[in-house]
This record gives structure tokens, sequence and C-alpha cells, in this order.
């Protein structure tokens, strides 16, 4: 009886000793998964400092970079805004930047690509020109590194505008109010150089930095929903998309072959090195809802699409950048990325048009 007795507290010893040890292991394995998943565990209410932890992730938008050679003025944006919404721009006087820059597209044409004097058709979809601002390099291809630099591009490009800069002068001098205004603006004349400083000026107070998101980076936890946040997190850690859409302009200002072959070689026909074919900038991301459609051919229409592109990941040639590979995401997980991407935008900007003299 007594062995039996002392078999029954040995069995019963042995058993609580394993619940322990299954029970040890259980809480060390789900901190461990705690700890290793925080990212995957959005809108939990048990982890109220993943707010925190993703803020960290992002930037916030600093100053606009102004160069010295070019200081801001009042008399430099009215005369750039002026000059912005004027058809003498063009060869024909009937295109003015605004044209293909619209307001109510947030500065962009709703085309797949751009279309110039005489119904010229360009190869690229026009980009926004808000927050150009804080671009290292300007157009797709970056060929231009100012935006004093880039705003007289597309006035001599011959399917943009295609105007003579000197005939463009002429024009300007014709007219005694604009010789005012550069005259009050640079106290001299109207020159070409003048003529991008103020464009420039102008452009660079197109600026986006009231969005959902923005707030939320402010510290407003409810500025998102619980998708939006599950977007967010999939944007820095599985999608990876914050490589390329990096600080606090979305832009890492570099230049990537995302399997588009469409012809169009890109950045090689600025740099001429065989490691650029195809490869065009990474684009700032505020405003996104109205600038559609998308990507540098404007191939294609919804979020939704650039996304799946994104998610597949394929290969078109050897060129096609080694960081641009299957995501693998779910379709929750890439309707929860369209999500975040669109708190990306706020309302819809209001620009009173100037009276042109």
């Amino acid at each position: 009886m007594k062995r039996i007795v002392s078999t029954n507290r040995y069995l019963l010893m042995i058993t609580g000793m394993v619940i322990c040890i299954i029970m040890v292991s259980g809480l060390s394995k789900i901190g461990s998964t705690a700890f290793q998943n925080v990212d995957n565990k959005i809108g939990s209410t048990t982890l109220p400092s993943v707010d925190d932890y993703l803020r960290t992730k992002f930037e916030k938008l600093g100053l606009v970079p102004v160069p010295v050679e070019n200081q801001v003025s009042e008399q430099k944006v009215v005369l750039g805004k002026m000059l912005f919404f004027d058809k003498r721009l063009s060869g024909n006087n009937e295109v003015s930047c605004i044209t293909c820059h619209a307001v109510d597209k947030a500065f962009t044409d709703g085309r797949a690509t751009a279309v110039g004097v005489d119904g010229r058709e360009g190869q690229r979809n026009t980009p926004t020109v808000l927050n150009a601002a804080y671009y290292e390099k300007l157009f797709w291809d970056g060929r231009a590194t100012s935006l004093e630099e880039q705003a007289l591009g597309p006035i001599i490009n011959p399917v943009e505008m295609d105007q003579d800069l000197d005939e463009l002068v002429k024009e300007l001098k014709d007219v005694p109010e604009y010789r005012r205004l550069f005259a009050n603006a640079f106290q001299g004349e109207i020159t070409t150089k003048h003529i991008a400083e103020a464009l420039a000026s102008y452009e660079r107070t197109l600026i986006v930095n009231d969005t959902p998101f923005d707030h939320y980076l402010q510290g407003d936890n409810k500025a998102l929903t619980t998708q939006e946040k599950l977007g967010m997190e999939i944007f820095v850690g599985k999608g990876s998309c914050i490589t390329c859409h990096a600080g606090a302009n979305f832009s890492d200002n570099d230049f990537d072959n995302l399997g588009i072959n469409n012809g169009d070689l890109g950045r090689f026909y600025v740099t001429d090195q065989e490691e650029d074919k195809g490869a065009f900038r990474s684009p700032q991301l505020r405003q996104l809802i109205y600038t559609a459609p998308y990507m540098h051919d404007g191939s294609m229409k919804t979020l939704e699409e650039v996304v799946k592109h994104y998610n597949e990941g394929k290969h078109v040639d050897q060129f096609t950048s080694e960081d641009f590979n299957p995501l693998n995401l779910s379709d929750k997980e890439q309707a929860a990325l369209v999500a975040f991407l669109q708190s990306l935008s706020g309302k819809p900007i209001k620009i009173e048009e100037p009276k042109i003299p």
C-alpha cells in the first residue's frame, strides 16, 4: 500500500513538473512572439505603444529647402504664380504650366501621358508639382537638379510648350505690368534666369503636409483607422515600400527599374550607365488619390493596380531592380496598404487663379 501511495506521489510530482515546464515554455514563446511580431499587432489594445513605435519609422516634413542665390520673396511668388498660369510661355500661346498641372488634379493632368502644344503627345506621365521642392533631382529621369533648371525644361521642350526663350523674354517685355513686376521682384529687367527663379519660387509654396497621416505623425492616434495602420505597418515592414519611398517626402531621390518595359530607358538617357536602363525616380506620395493614373507611363489607373504590380514583383529583363521582388501579400494586406496610401492625401487644394496682364 505504501509503495502504491509513494508511486502515486512520485507520478504527481513528475506531472506537476512537466506542466510547469510547458507553461514556462509557452509563456516564453508568447512573449517572444509578441516582441518579434510587434509590427503585426496594429490595432491591438494590448500594445498601446505601437503608435509611438510606428512613428519612429517616419520623418516630419521640415522647412522647404531654398537656394541661397534665389531666396523666396512675396514679390517673386506673386510673379511666379502669374507666369505659371500665363499661356505666353508656350510657342503658340495656347498652353500654360497649369494646362498640364491642373489644380483640381493635384497639379497633374489626369492623362496617362502628357499632351502639349498642338496636341503633341509625350511619352511620360505628368508628375505633380506638389512637394517638388523637396526633390534633389527633378523630372522622372532626374535630368534637372533644381526647380530653377526644371522650370525652363517644359518651356523649351518641343512636345510640351515649344517656346523660344528669347522670344518669351521679348513677349513679356512688351507687357508694362510684367516689366514692373520683374523690377519689384528682382530689381532688374526681364531675363530667362529671372523667369526661372520666379517660377521656382512659386513652386516652392506648393506644399502638402496636412493629411490624415500627417495628423497621426503629430500625435493623433485616431487620425488613422485600424486598417490604415495595418497598411502603414506593411509599408514599413513586409511590403518594404519605405525602402524607396523613404524620408519625410516619401522619396529616396533615387531611381529604380520596376519591371515596366515600354521602350523608355529613363535614367539611362541622362547617365549613359547600363544599370540605369528603365530606371525612374521614386515619386513622393502625398495627394495620391487625385493624381491617377500612376507610374512613369501612366499605365496603371488605380492604386489597387499599383499595389498588385508590386505584389507580383515580376522581373521583365536583366535591368529590373534587385529590390523589386514579390511581396506575397494577402488580399487583406493589399487592401490595407491601399488604405494607408490613401491616407497620405488631404483635402483638395484650392488656388485662386491670378489675373494675367
